[in-house]
């Protein structure tokens, strides 16, 4: 699933507070299962907007609505009405469902209320950690189902790389080595030569770095 974060309101607030009607738009499946961009958050984002408005005594309606996927034709009908109301659409859902809804209707001004982060499991309820980092070039086969790219965190093709210790990355005591637990299960295998077939390191340098990243809803995770 596709992992995604609200923008902070003051952010959101000063890309609407120029426009006079405004729908706060939900997608329903990906960024609603981290509770950040469904239908519900719509609601509710709608309902902070609306206070902010009155508080700022700034003329500006402000509904909300949302559909199961923005990443999808088959699923905007049901919108249309809702969209050809607004001269704006602050769009809660990831990357690609924004950037399709803009694609949808390009007379209306699209805008963003949520940061796409990663692709993600739920580990735990309100705890979602990346897994995929859309690399395009999947070498799971190799690595028993275990992704270096996405949860390494120098993302090492050829590992491991000699920092680990006790199981654990160098750079921090709460990151797992994952190339630990990819030697370790290719042996459990008894498929450890598969490690030989490893392709080169490739140019990085259009890619992030920085490690494998977590997002946390502290009211959902103990």
């Amino acid at each position: 699933m596709i992992v995604g974060k609200q923008k902070p309101l003051e952010e959101i607030w000063e890309m609407i507070k120029g426009h006079q009607k405004v729908l706060v738009f939900g997608c329903n499946t990906c960024v609603a299962v981290c509770h950040e961009g469904g239908n519900k958050e719509a609601e509710i984002l709608a309902s902070l907007l609306r206070m902010k408005a009155k508080q700022e005594n700034i003329d500006i309606e402000i509904r909300d609505g949302g559909i199961e996927r923005q990443c999808e034709h088959e699923f905007f009908d049901s919108a249309t009405d809702q969209v050809e109301w607004a001269d704006a659409v602050l769009s809660i859902a990831c990357g690609a469902g924004i950037q399709f809804t803009s694609e949808k209707w390009p007379e209306k001004i699209t805008l963003p209320g949520l940061n796409t982060t990663f692709i993600g499991v739920v580990e735990q309820p309100g705890l979602f950690t990346e897994r995929c980092a859309m690399c395009g070039d999947c070498i799971l086969h190799l690595t028993g189902g275990l992704c270096p790219v996405a949860r390494c965190s120098k993302s090492l093709l050829n590992g491991p790389c000699g920092g680990s210790a006790g199981g654990m990355c160098e750079i921090s005591k709460d990151v797992e080595c994952i190339w630990d637990q990819i030697v370790r299960k290719k042996m459990e295998q008894g498929h450890l030569d598969d490690l030989l077939k490893m392709k080169p390191a490739k140019d990085w340098t259009t890619s992030r770095n920085g490690g494998p990243r977590k997002q946390v809803r502290e009211d959902l995770h103990e």
